[in-house]
């Protein structure tokens, strides 16, 4: 087996450190290695013999890089010949020509991985993936340019694209099948029927741009929905058009449509959903193994080439979760009830569709690998540091912008997390005033305060106004909550902050500092130390700061261990540990109650750090309850909470 990486676009070149191959040898190579369609024989062929992949979907940027080989290894001991994911953009390419391939980010890493346990891959690089991913995958800094007309033709987005995909994909056309490496197909955006642009412009323009870089030999697909009206927008020629579809959908049906397009060819299901996305304040999905059996042999026995999204889901880890419309934003898990759950472990579902499979083509000989451990480290106690707003000095040190009215996340460049805006009362509220944002202004959840004293809660489509006391020029704090950019719909172009004005009566609020917060940074360079209060703060109903430390014992084999964290009687909030930003919890919302917390961010030779920052209520009014926890079995369909909308 021949592993290449990065050389130049001609032709690769071999790992770092061994010889080149002849250009004899290279070319017979090369000649030999050919993945196409036969559209005669409704099939791929692999070179010149008839193939037929089963995938699996796993997101590189949801599973952490020390998993990658494990995950995969569980993949293929699973029967997959091969594997499908996503590249997300703004996961590369934060600020604009600041691009990202190492570490978490190596993707050329995880492809050589890939190759390296003979798993071929469908490379999905958008330059829109959904995926329920943050922005569906765009970058927020192309919203600086507000008119911009996303996933369109706009010459505006084109430019950005163009420039993204001359980075992109020169560095995965070496590991194209037909050059040695595991590439058998590549997507060219995703589900573009179901976007309400229809742009055919915009997909000739990608079609050209991938058939530039990446050679005239290589399979070229479209994605969308096993529909007419999805086909209909989401198909050009020159592009193999493909569906979707999950167990609710009648598989005779659904592979018509597709024929409908491409009468001839290889049947393919893209997505074959195993389970599906939860969002916060509703039910936990599940999908039953049995219906995902019946309808994998079934398509199986059709000769079709499935892959099943998703095999792994992983974490939403930081601040990279998506939302849906109506503004429904998904949790930090997207375990999806997939054949591996989300911290890798092997399920009831995994074994049958392995079994499935096996029916159909040889299974892998060996064991297959087990679980990951799991520790129960125990509560933590916490303590309360300080207060947000007294904190502003070291979250905010560049200072607060100034403006008459209320800047969006994206005018002061705060692509993530959270903005505090204050400004002043200007006149006395001795009785209950209603603060408003009557054009559904606050994008997403905004914490009010008046001199330090909570107010109530803002809330995108929920809670769009609230009653709050003060005098005239008392201090009037709205921390906002950027809660996940919409993945998918006309919205995408999702702005963040207060985006329309707010109005304390039939008054406009005007005269606003606004501070950005470098949560980040600071948590990584030891905010307990920067931000601790000689005041002793006990106010538990501010947004605040906590910290707590645990010691795991060194010189046992094997640990530290996965874990999951959980959170008895706190609200809402987002946490670290030792600097990772492991996501949001929301136990007063549900369904997800405990977060994963993988092995490698721990450490036994020092004590453990958990900074939280709590957004609402948290239990250490009382010291004995002031504490999380350290378990080691996953909550993810506790009890729900939903906030009743507000009119």
């Amino acid at each position: 087996m021949i592993c290449w990486t990065q050389g130049n676009t001609s032709r690769p070149a071999r790992p770092p450190g061994s010889l080149r191959l002849s250009e004899a040898i290279w070319w017979l190579y090369k000649a030999n290695r050919t993945f196409k369609i036969d559209y005669e024989g409704d099939r791929f062929l692999k070179d010149g013999k008839p193939f037929r992949y089963i995938s699996g979907s796993i997101h590189y940027s949801r599973i952490p890089r020390f998993y990658w080989k494990d995950r995969l290894f569980k993949m293929k001991m699973a029967g997959l010949n091969t594997i499908q994911t996503y590249v997300p953009w703004n996961f590369h390419e934060p600020f604009p020509g600041q691009y990202q391939f190492s570490g978490e980010q190596d993707l050329e890493y995880f492809l050589q991985l890939a190759h390296e346990l003979d798993l071929l891959v469908i490379l999905r690089p958008g330059p829109y993936i959904c995926a329920e991913w943050d922005m569906g995958g765009l970058p927020v800094w192309l919203l600086e340019k507000e008119s911009i007309f996303l996933r369109s033709s706009d010459p505006d987005y084109l430019k950005e694209v163009d420039k993204w995909l001359e980075v992109l994909l020169p560095k995965v056309k070496p590991y194209l099948y037909q050059y040695g490496g595991p590439i058998i197909t590549v997507q060219v955006e995703n589900e573009y029927g179901s976007y309400f642009a229809c742009d055919y412009n915009y997909l000739r323009f990608l079609l050209k741009l991938f058939r530039q870089h990446l050679g005239e030999e290589v399979v070229l697909f479209t994605t969308d929905g096993a529909s007419d009206d999805y086909l209909k927008c989401g198909t050009l020629q020159g592009l193999y058009a493909t569906v979707d579809f999950g167990t609710g959908h009648n598989i005779t049906e659904a592979f018509m449509i597709q024929r409908s397009v491409e009468p001839k060819g290889p049947l393919i299901n893209s997505e074959f959903y195993t389970g599906w996305l939860d969002h916060w304040g509703e039910s936990h999905q599940t999908v039953s193994t049995k219906k995902i059996v019946d309808a994998l042999t079934d398509m199986l026995s059709r000769g079709a080439n499935v892959n099943l999204y998703m095999f792994i889901g992983g974490t939403n880890f930081g601040f990279w979760n998506g939302a849906n419309m109506p503004y429904l934003p998904q949790p930090t898990t997207y375990d999806y009830d997939a054949p591996l759950s989300e911290a890798g472990d092997l399920t009831e579902k995994y074994y049958a569709v392995r079994e499935a499979i096996g029916k159909f083509e040889k299974l892998p000989e060996g064991p297959i690998p087990p679980s990951t451990p799991k520790f129960a480290y125990g509560k933590v106690a916490m303590k309360q540091v300080n207060t947000v707003q007294d904190s502003l000095d070291v979250l905010c040190p560049a200072g607060p912008f100034n403006s008459t009215y209320p800047l969006t996340f994206v005018q002061m460049k705060q692509y993530f997390g959270f903005v505090l805006y204050r400004t002043i009362l200007p006149k006395n509220c001795s009785e209950p005033v209603l603060l408003s944002s009557p054009f559904g202004g606050i994008h997403d959840r905004a914490y009010v305060s008046v001199n330090g004293v909570p107010q109530g809660v803002l809330e995108r489509n929920m809670a769009l106004s609230i009653n709050i006391t003060g005098k005239a020029g008392d201090t009037l704090d709205v921390l906002v909550e950027n809660l996940g950019r919409i993945n998918y719909g006309k919205n995408i172009n999702d702005f963040k902050g207060l985006i329309s004005n707010l109005t304390l009566g039939s008054d406009v609020l005007k005269d606003w500092l606004m501070f950005p917060l470098d949560l980040q940074n600071e948590v990584q360079s030891d905010l307990e130390k920067k931000v601790t209060s000689n005041n002793n703060p006990s106010n538990s109903t501010l947004p605040s700061f906590y910290v707590g430390h645990f010691s795991i014992p060194s010189g046992i084999p094997d640990f530290p261990q996965d874990t999951f964290i959980q959170f008895p009687d706190w609200t809402k909030g987002q946490v670290w540990i030792n600097g990772f930003n492991l996501g949001r919890y929301w136990p007063g919302r549900g369904p997800q109650v405990t977060l994963y917390v993988p092995r490698h961010i721990l450490v036994t030779s020092a004590p453990n750090n958990i900074t939280v920052l709590e957004l609402e209520r948290s239990p250490c009014k009382s010291q004995e309850r002031c504490f999380v926890e350290m378990v080691d079995k996953p909550i993810l369909d506790g009890p729900l909470f939903p906030l009743k909308k507000n009119p």
